[in-house]
């Protein structure tokens, strides 16, 4: 393995030898978030809720946390998670057609009647502006085949997230026993969400035209969420209550390319306290550009392969929200695999870059090949085969 130090050494001699072939190989991240929740405690920060959290939604990394992994109920924050299976299960074309279990549920309604009709994309408007649990019915028994079978699929989805402290028990949030999460795994499932950009369209929507079968004139819908109104960026996501959960509120900011998700949990001040959060979190982090695009990372050899090596280099900047002291500090590592053996397939790891302040590990960052190398089945070598050529030329003379 090269070290960080050997790689950057390299940079100036091996650039301009494997410029070319910049276009043939890209390079691929996935970040493993791998920051303590636990340090992101921070003074000046004061909140009403039970349990928030506020996080930078591209990289996961917590800017503040409040007892973020205590096991509480969620009220319709529990949203959230049916809108996005909706429509990584469904299509928004799809027609859905009222039950009578949807149209009786209790709770905030958009007034659906036995037997109308409305598209899967509206009634997710209807889902997250107006907090319909009658639309959480409908959505869900259309989608899942029935209330169980939609539930299954809330729950997957929040184990692929890694929402290990979720579980579901209804897609509208109604209380229940078996019904709970945690500021933390509810704020990586809404980071997960806002990347959706169907979702993100719908919950940074203030208003809505909805149709109304039977009726002369169509439903009007205003999204409960104030910080779309209050708050400078302000481009999501779900409100909640129920008494046993109290105010719920996840929220969502972008500014100056830095996304930001909070979530509180039992906040009498649910407004505020996401701004507060939210503010911390632009007043103290940057998103900085730790390595920029296009800079050479390193060369990986390739054993019995039609090619020789392959040269890896930065296809994005990439970026990690810094307070201005921390960017001073930070320190990057990089380990690159010396020679991998063919066949090298497309998105197969080759090493990773590590972030660090201090002895903390942030963040690190796998290097994939995105291309393919095929294995070279007869060991033909087109240099060697130049230079037994060579050598044969030479004795004959």
């Amino acid at each position: 393995m090269h070290s960080g130090a050997v790689v950057m050494k390299r940079w100036n001699n091996k650039l301009k030898r494997t410029i070319a072939r910049v276009a043939a190989v890209l390079l691929a991240f996935t970040a493993i978030f791998a920051y303590n929740t636990h340090n992101a405690k921070a003074e000046g920060v004061d909140v009403s809720a039970a349990s928030a959290i506020v996080l930078e939604a591209s990289t996961g990394r917590v800017l503040y946390e409040k007892d973020a992994h205590e096991k509480m109920p969620m009220a319709s924050t529990t949203k959230v998670m049916t809108a996005l299976v909706a429509l990584e299960y469904g299509n928004p074309g799809d027609v859905v057609t009222v039950s009578k279990n949807a149209s009786g549920v209790e709770g905030s309604s958009i007034w659906l009647s036995v037997g109308e009709k409305m598209t899967l994309s509206d009634m997710l408007y209807g889902l997250m502006l107006a907090s319909g649990n009658d639309a959480a019915v409908a959505i869900a028994e259309h989608v899942g085949g029935s209330l169980d079978g939609f539930v299954a699929l809330m729950n997957k989805k929040a184990q692929e997230i890694g929402a290990y402290d979720t579980h579901f028990a209804n897609p509208n949030g109604l209380p229940a026993e078996d019904h709970y999460t945690t500021a933390y795994d509810l704020a990586l499932v809404c980071a997960y969400a806002m990347q959706n950009e169907y979702f993100s369209e719908i919950v940074k929507t203030q208003y809505k035209t909805l149709p109304w079968e039977g009726h002369e004139w169509d439903r009007v819908v205003k999204n409960k969420n104030k910080i779309l109104w209050n708050y400078e960026g302000g481009n999501g996501i779900k409100t909640g209550y129920t008494k046993e959960a109290g105010r719920c509120l996840t929220a969502a900011a972008q500014r100056d390319g830095m996304q930001l998700v909070s979530v509180v949990l039992c906040a009498p001040n649910m407004f505020n306290d996401c701004m507060t959060l939210m503010d911390h979190g632009f007043e103290n982090y940057k998103n900085r550009v730790i390595m920029e695009k296009g800079e050479f990372i390193g060369e990986v050899a390739v054993e019995d392969g039609i090619e020789d090596s392959f040269s890896v280099y930065t296809d994005k900047d990439i970026v990690y929200p810094l307070t201005d002291a921390e960017y001073e500090q930070i320190k990057r590592s990089v380990h690159l695999e010396e020679k991998v053996k063919a066949p090298v397939n497309k998105g197969q790891c080759v090493g990773t870059i590590d972030l660090w302040l201090g002895e903390n590990r942030l963040n690190s960052i796998e290097l994939k090949s995105a291309c393919k190398i095929g294995e070279n089945s007869y060991n033909f070598n087109l240099n060697k085969l130049l230079k037994y050529w060579t050598n044969s030329r030479m004795l004959d003379m």
